[in-house]
Formats: structure tokens, sequence, C-alpha cells
């Protein structure tokens, strides 16, 4: 019976008991030729091993210094920035909507002060930093330059990603400030800024992840992370900047999700896909423009409050996805951050999967291992067309912009997380150890706490922050940047300089407020 029972992924293809060569098409081309079905690079791992970024942040900047520089020495290759909720949000921490929330889901950072004390004894000249934030992610961007400057490090030496993607905020994650047109104006300028000043600076970081998170199947983040993709493009020509240019710092972030082999047949697939957008809808002729690059994070909604040690394990298949899919970058998550922020335990196992996966696995042998399967080149094929369709479905509705703001994208992805909810109750959809396989008594395991006294410590520091800094400088600076806003330049010198002197994330982002209003979700077709 189980070699005739119907199967499917959550995207709803079937999957045959067995798959033969009349499945897939011919050999694909070589790694590092367009389409870049197997990979970016002709050498790939061989070349360059993919980053390892662990993600983290909370409670203080010393104490998320005091976990970076821990992760460093054990052999992470890149950070990655996790911000509180204000932050993300542009309030400072000592605004009262921050009461509570400060440091809890991410490190608070208010001024340059916080930003000095983040990156304390780390060369930024020596790791790319990624930086996980939307509606700022301007001045996130310019205080890291600041920091740099300090230390002598100057802006075309340094090397990272800010995510900048808040297309995906409005359809799943919510953190979200200013409305959809003015905010596509902070990422373009933010473009066009980092191609002047920062040439090695990934300007955006279009996200599936949170697509996939919100309840999406692998073709709805493919189809509706391609589509973001088309939208910022289409920005950025219209505000004048080349293709071939800003093509060459456009990332992606997917999520490695639980079906092993349609992750690895997604990421095949996407490469695919985002190159002939770029060749022959923008007219990029530069291979680098045309090739997609990505970051890939394990899938945080995958893991288990139940028997967490599990979740180990489904880490490391995921982990295994990305890298056999040519990943340029991976986070891997920790098997305790259903119930927590990881602990150093946790995230030191984290780390150590990929370090097992490059050196014991053979992860870094060879270039796209699965190409030629027979499975995985049919699935490639059939994601890559359903998600054709789906895109298409989006330029129909006007684009990514309008389809978001019509709720077509946010309801799609509704009915999928409905659609998987049902099946995990049903018990159709088998989880270890939730709806089979489960204990009756769990284990205890250690958690991380956070420090009480450090929303204390953070309000006192920003209140300090004010007292010290040069009160008219500070004002002038505000005033310029309201200025800049009410026009068409680009916001991103005015607001360096507002920060230089000493202005913090909340009082620009009111002032943006003022000028740009706030996108309301409620007004918002659903």
């Amino acid at each position: 019976m189980a070699s005739t029972e119907h199967r499917e992924t959550d995207s709803g293809i079937e999957i045959k008991p067995v798959y033969v060569a009349d499945d897939a098409r011919a050999e694909p081309e070589p790694p590092g030729e367009y389409p870049f079905t197997r990979g970016p690079y002709r050498d790939m791992y061989r070349g360059r091993r993919w980053t390892v970024r662990l993600y983290a942040g909370f409670a203080s900047a010393e104490e998320t210094n005091e976990r970076f520089r821990y992760l460093l020495d054990r052999g992470q290759t890149g950070l990655s920035v996790a911000f509180d909720l204000p932050t993300q949000l542009g309030y400072d921490s000592d605004d009262e909507r921050a009461e509570g929330e400060v440091g809890r889901t991410g490190v608070a950072i208010d001024s340059i002060a916080d930003m000095e004390l983040l990156f304390a004894e780390i060369p930024l000249d020596q790791v790319s930093t990624s930086m996980t934030i939307n509606a700022p992610a301007a001045l996130l961007l310019l205080l890291y330059e600041l920091v740099a400057e300090e230390q002598g490090v100057g802006p075309e030496q340094l090397r990272g990603t800010a995510q900048n993607d808040i297309l995906k905020e409005y359809i799943a994650r919510g953190n979200y400030i200013f409305p959809p047109q003015p905010s596509m104006r902070l990422t373009t300028d933010l473009f066009a800024y980092a191609h002047e000043r920062l040439p090695r600076w990934n300007t955006i970081s279009i996200s599936g992840y949170h697509i996939r998170e919100a309840g999406s199947t692998a073709v709805q983040e493919l189809a509706f992370t391609l589509a973001n993709g088309i939208a910022y493009a289409q920005a950025a020509v219209d505000a004048g900047l080349s293709p071939d240019e800003f093509g060459e710092r456009l990332s992606f972030f997917f999520n490695a999700h639980n079906h092993f082999f349609q992750e690895v047949a997604k990421f095949r697939a996407a490469r695919r896909l985002w190159a002939e957008i770029m060749r022959d809808r923008f007219g990029a002729t530069n291979p680098k423009a045309q090739a997609l690059r990505f970051h890939a994070q394990t899938g945080g909604s995958t893991l288990t409050a139940q028997q967490p040690e599990n979740n180990i394990v489904r880490v490391a298949v995921q982990a295994l996805s990305a890298v056999s899919g040519g990943a340029q970058s991976i986070h891997t998550n920790s098997f305790d951050e259903a119930l927590a922020l990881p602990t150093e335990r946790a995230a030191r196992i984290a780390l150590r999967t990929q370090q097992l996966l490059a050196h014991e696995a053979g992860g870094t042998d060879t270039a796209d291992p699965f190409g030629g399967s027979y499975f995985v080149e049919a699935l490639t094929e059939e994601l890559e067309a359903r998600a054709r369709e789906l895109i298409a479905r989006v330029d129909e509705l006007g684009g990514a912009v309008a389809a978001i703001e019509q709720g077509f994208v946010q309801g799609e992805i509704e009915e999928a997380a409905f659609r998987y909810s049902q099946e995990v109750e049903s018990g159709e959809r088998v989880i270890v150890g939730v709806n089979r396989y489960e204990e009756a008594d769990a284990e205890p395991i250690e958690l991380h706490r956070l420090d009480p006294e450090a929303e204390r410590r953070q309000l006192e520091r920003t209140a300090r922050v004010r007292a010290e800094r040069d009160a008219s400088t500070a004002e002038s600076a505000l005033a310029r940047v309201r200025e800049a806003a009410q026009g068409t330049e680009n916001l991103l010198p005015p607001l360096r300089e507002a920060l230089r002197a000493r202005c913090t994330i909340g009082e620009l982002c009111n002032v943006l407020r003022d000028e740009f209003g706030m996108h309301d979700a409620q007004r918002s077709p659903s």
C-alpha cells in the first residue's frame, strides 16, 4: 500500500513512487552559467564555503556583543544582528510604546552609542554583517558606517547586507512604519547611496523566509519573493539606476523547510527564474546581476516546544537542503528557540551543525550534488512552472505593491496556513512529538534568562545621549531631515549627519512619520 498511496508536498505537487529519465529535462547547464540553476559560481563551495551566520541579539548591546564574540571565537564567519521590536518599529527604548519590549526579541539600538557597544572589539573590515532590519534599515546601515568610520574603516571596505525588504512586512511580518510608496523611496535611496559609498554592501535581502513562516507553501514563498524582487528592481530602474549595477548587490533570503527534496528544488528554481527575470524584464546583461545569491535560515516555525531536542535533527536536515541547494550563507536555528532565546549551549550545537556538514558530510565537495536526479529535476521544473503562474497573477493585479494593497498576497498565504493547520490537527500531516510519538512527561531543559535590569540600563543610556549631545546641532540636523523628506533628494546623507549629531532612531522616525504618515493595515483590503 505504501508504494501506491497518494502523496504530495505542501505546494500540492504530487510525488510519484519512482521517477525515471522522462520525468526530467536534459542535463542542466554547468554551475556559474545562465540561468544558474546549478549555482551562481563555477566552483561553488570549493572556491568559497558558505558564510556561517548565527542570528543573535538580545537585551543590551553589551550582552549581544559578548554573544557575537563567543560565536566568532568558535568558528562563526559572519555576524547576523537581531533587533528588538521597538527598534524595528522606529521607537526609542524610552518611548511609552516600547515598555516591556526592550531587548526582548533582539538588541535595542537607539543611537550611535548603542551601535558602538554592539561592535566593540569587532574589526568591521574583517567580518561581514547581516542586519535584519526593514522599515528603519537606512538608519541602522548608517550607524554601522559611522561606527566603522570611528574604527578607521572606510565605507568601501564594509561587507554585509541590510534586509531592507519592506514589502514582506506588509505581507507577513507586520513590522512596517510608513505607507508603501515612501517606504519604497527609502529602499531605493539606500540602493543609490550604497552604490556610491558602499560598493561591497548588499543593499537588500529580498525575503521569502518570513512569507514561509507565515504559513505559505514553497511555491508561494518562491513566487511572492521574486514578485517583490521585481517590484524593487522596477523601483530602482524608475529611480534612474542601472540593473547591471544594482542587480549585483541584490540578495535573497529563503526558508529551509522540512521537505528536503522540495527545498533543494526550490533553491534551484529560484535561480533559474530570477536569471530570466533580470535578463528579459530588465535587460541586465551582467552575469553577476542575473545570478541570484541567497541566505537561508532553517525553519523557525518548524521548531517544536514538545521534545525540543528533535529540533536538532530537523535543523540538520534543513541546513543540508540549503547546502545542497547552493546557499551563500546559512543560519541554523538553535533547538530551544520554540521556548526562549537560545542558550550558549544551544547556539554552539547550531554552529557545530554547519561545521559538521562542511567538514564531515561532504557538503563542500561538489556543486549541485542533486543535479541530474530525476526526482529533483522534475520538482525543480514543477516549482518553476507553478511559481511562474503565480507571478503572472501578481502582474495582472499591477505588480507586488498593488497585489499587497489589494490583500491578494496575504489572502493566499492565509488560506495555505489554514490548510496546513487543519492537516496537523487532523493528524494527516505528522509532526513527530506533537501529534504522533508523543511523550507523557516533558524533560526539563536549560533556558536562557534575560537580565531584568537590562531595560533600565538601556533607558538610562538613551537619556544620557540626549543630555550630553549639542542640542542645537541635533535640532538643526532633524530640521534638515524634514526638509529632505519634503523634497526628492536622497534621504541618507542628511540622516547620516543627524545620527552623527547623536539624534536617535525614534526622533528621526518621528520626523518621517510626520512627513510620510503611517501605514494602517486596517484600511487595506483583506
